[in-house]
This record gives C-alpha cells, structure tokens and sequence, in this order.
C-alpha cells in the first residue's frame, strides 16, 4: 500500500514541479534553462515520493490504531465531545460568518474546527469522571462482578472453576505461580463454605487440611500472577456441589480445576475439560523404561513374599523382586516393567546381581 501511495506522490510531485515551470517566466531567462527545469521537476518528484505517504496513510493508520485503543465509554465519549464542539462552532460561527471578507469565511470554519477538537480532547480526558457522573444520574449503568465475569467468559477468556479438593491438596499454588494456568480461577462461594466448614472441623486431620486450604487460597490471590476470584453464582436446580460445579462450567468456559476422581468422570462425560492435579504430577514424572538401571532404598516389605518396596524422589512407587533382604538399604536394581494405575505409576525392578 505505501508503495503505491509513494508512486502517486511522485507523479503528483511531478506534476506540480511542471506547472511551476510552466507558470513561471524565470526559467526561460536561466542561462541553463533545460537542465535546471529537469533539476525542479525531479526534485518535485523526490518530495512527492518521501512526503505523500505522511500526508496519507500514515496519519489515517495512527487514527485507525488510536480508535481500536479506545475502550467503547471513550470512543462515545470522544464522538459526544466532538459533536458539542461542532455545535458550539455552528452557533458562534453564524454571527461570524456575517463579517465581511476573507474572515466572515475563514474565521467560522477555525473556530469551529477548534472547538471541536478542543471538546474532544476535554471529554476524552475526563471520561472517568463524566461516566461517574452518567451512573449518578442513571444514564448508564456499571456492570457488577459476576455479570462482568460472565461477560469476560463468553467473550473466550479461559474461567477455570476450582473444586474444594483442589484446593486442600496445596499443590495448586505452586502450579498457579509456576504459570502453567492461563486464564482466571473461579472459587463458587458454596466451596468456600465448605472448606470453611472443614477448617471447623472436629478431626485435626480434616481441620488442618481445611485451614492449609483457606491459607493457600489467600496466598494465591495476593500473590499469584493468575487472577482468583470468589464469585456468588450458584445452581439452586441442583442439590450436590459436584451437579453444581459442572452446571457453572457448563456456564463459563467448561472447565474443572479438581483431584475428584468421580468428579472428574461425571464431568469428563458432559463434556467439561478437567484439569486434575494428579494427572499433571504423573506427566511430569521422569520416564523410566524397562531394562534402565536405577537406585533405591528399599524402606518396607512388599505386599508378597520376598518383595521390597522403595521411593523414587518424586514419590513414585518402586516394587524390588526378593528386596525384602535388603531393607534400610541402597540397593542397584534393573527395571523390568512400568504399570499405569489410577493412583500413580508403579514400577517393577530387580536387584543387580552381584
């Protein structure tokens, strides 16, 4: 596009650079009369080119551009202030228009032209304060959290509805702030009621966790990087909070944040994404292949006879065939099979013979 405008310049500035010439008698009296009008012409012809796209597009883009910025209260509030403008032009300009002269035409047009820039700038400028003002007296009227929540999430933006167990297990505040969660995590008030109710609770295992999860959840939204919002939408149609959580994905961007296995099959069959923790945790874990050679301590006797059980650093189960003999040491064994269950990865290995 700037090319041809650039080409069109240079033709206009061509054209300009001839009837100069052809106007002025001066070039027929140079002593090199042919050269210096070919030095104009093509001197026209540079201006043309360099300067036409600045007169053109290059303002109308930073127009287009500075409009897109715009948020739609600014743009109406923009096209408002310009209007008055004019119209305060239109009213000073008619009795200006009755002087005589070059003024009685000219005069009307700038001050028109000022004033409607000038409102423009003034309302632009103060579009926070005139929006206020719009509220106070019912012209307009703001949108509250949940409708704004709503309206970000039909709008495509990633909402993530949190379960409770997401919550209490603790990861979640690490994943939040490593950044692998994109978009806005939506705590429904129903699971905060109800990990309020386990921090009241009269077990201290279940007291504990519900506490750890009230404080993991402040820390989050103090701290993280990925938005946390407590909303008030509820589904009053459904009695379980499992029915509920789903209905309020189904009602954003159909996702579940939740380490639930039920939860996690029923909204896998609905059609919700599911986001579960420990499926994250088991696809991170290091591939082990059959036949690599690794270390463990075996802490404990397996479930079978002659069976060792031991940890890898990440926590995954490793079963050693006749390690019972070697409990509370380090032993070098050789994978023979890896198994994927529903509670984790399990691996299976024999101890090195010596």
């Amino acid at each position: 596009m700037i090319r041809y405008i650039r080409v069109m310049g240079a033709a206009i500035g061509g054209l300009v650079g001839i009837v100069l010439v052809a106007t002025q008698p001066s070039f027929d009296d140079a002593p090199s009369g042919g050269g210096l009008i070919a030095a104009w012409v093509v001197a026209w012809v540079v201006v043309g080119f360099a300067i036409l796209p600045y007169l053109t597009v290059v303002p109308a883009g930073r127009l287009v551009r500075g409009a897109q910025a715009l948020s739609t209260a600014e743009f109406v509030t923009a096209v408002a202030g310009l209007l008055i403008g004019l119209l305060m032009g239109l009213l000073l300009g008619t009795p200006l228009a009755q002087i005589d002269g070059p003024l009685g035409t000219w005069l009307p047009l700038g001050v028109s032209l000022f004033l409607g820039l000038g409102m423009l700038g003034l309302t632009v400028a103060k579009r926070a304060d005139l929006i206020v003002a719009a509220e106070a007296v019912g012209l307009v009227r703001r949108p509250d959290d949940g409708t704004a929540v709503a309206s970000a999430a039909r709008s495509g933006d990633p909402h993530i509805i949190v379960d409770t167990s997401a919550i209490i297990d603790g990861r979640i505040a690490d994943i939040v702030e490593s950044g692998f969660i994109y978009g806005t995590l939506l705590v429904p008030r129903f699971v905060l009621e109800e990990i309020q109710h386990i921090a009241d609770s009269a077990d201290t295992t279940r007291r504990n966790r519900g506490r750890r999860g009230l404080e993991i959840l402040g820390r989050m939204q103090k701290a993280s990087t990925t938005p946390v919002r407590v909303i008030d939408e509820d589904a009053p149609d459904l009695a379980d909070v499992d029915g509920k959580l789903i209905g309020l994905a189904k009602r954003y961007s159909r996702a579940i944040l939740t380490n639930d296995f039920n939860l996690n099959k029923v909204a896998e069959l609905q059609g919700i994404r599911v986001l579960n923790v420990n499926s994250l945790a088991n696809a991170v874990k290091p591939a082990v292949l059959p036949g690599e050679e690794l270390r463990v301590r075996v802490i404990q006797e397996g479930k079978e006879p002659g069976q060792g059980v031991g940890f890898l650093d990440d926590g995954t189960m490793i079963v050693v065939e006749g390690g019972s003999r070697f409990v509370d040491r380090d032993v070098d064994v050789s994978v023979t099979r890896v198994l994927q269950t529903v509670a984790g990865r399990m691996i299976f290995a024999q101890p090195h013979r010596d």
